[in-house]
C-alpha cells in the first residue's frame, strides 16, 4: 500500500441535522446507515495527507538519508508530485462543488434529487482517488525495492502503521 500524499476530503460536522418524514427518510436512511457512514468511517480512519503531516517525505532529510534517496530521485518524486498537482486540485475543487450541491439538496429536502446527486459525488471522489493512486505509483516506482521496503518501515515507525488506509 502507498501513503495519502495529498487531498484528503472532510465531513462537514457544522450543518445542522436534517428531518425527513414519511417513505423518503426511510430511504435515506437506508442509503446513509448503508453506504454514506461506512464511507464516512474509512474516510476517518484515513491517514492524514502529507501536507497536513507538515512536510513531502522526500524532502524530509531524515527520510532522505536513511532510503539513500539519490538527488535525482528526490527531484524525479517532487516532479511527480508537481506535475499531479493541477489535475489533484481540479478535483479536489469538483468534488468541493459537487458535495456543496449535495449538501444545498439535503437541506432543501429533495430526496430525488439528492439520491441522484450522490453519484455525482461518489465519482467525484473516485476520480480524484484514482489520480492520487496514479502520482503515488509513480512516485513507487522511482524507488527501489529496497527504498521501499525501508519507507515502509519508516512510515510505521513514525505513525505506527503501515503506508495506506488504517486496519481495523
Amino acid at each position: 500500500m502507498v501513503p495519502y500524499v495529498f487531498a484528503a476530503v472532510a465531513v462537514n460536522a457544522s450543518r445542522p441535522a436534517v428531518v425527513l418524514s414519511g417513505k423518503s427518510a426511510m430511504n435515506v436512511s437506508r442509503i446513509i446507515g448503508g453506504f454514506l457512514l461506512p464511507l464516512f468511517a474509512l474516510l476517518l480512519c484515513a491517514p492524514a495527507p502529507a501536507s497536513a503531516q507538515g512536510s513531502k517525505w522526500w524532502q524530509d532529510e531524515g527520510y532522505r538519508r536513511e532510503l539513500g534517496l539519490t538527488p535525482d530521485q528526490s527531484t524525479r518524486l517532487e516532479d511527480i508530485f508537481q506535475k499531479s498537482l493541477p489535475g489533484l486540485r481540479k478535483q479536489k475543487e469538483a468534488l468541493d462543488r459537487a458535495q456543496s450541491e449535495f449538501d444545498r439538496l439535503v437541506e432543501r429536502g429533495d430526496d430525488a434529487s439528492v439520491l441522484e446527486q450522490v453519484n455525482a459525488v461518489e465519482s467525484a471522489r473516485a476520480e480524484l482517488n484514482k489520480l492520487r493512486i496514479v502520482m503515488l505509483l509513480r512516485m513507487r516506482r522511482s524507488l527501489t525495492a529496497d527504498q521501499w521496503a525501508k519507507f515502509t518501515a519508516l512510515h510505521e515507525r513514525d505513525h505506527g502503521q503501515p503506508p495506506g488506509p488504517k486496519r481495523p
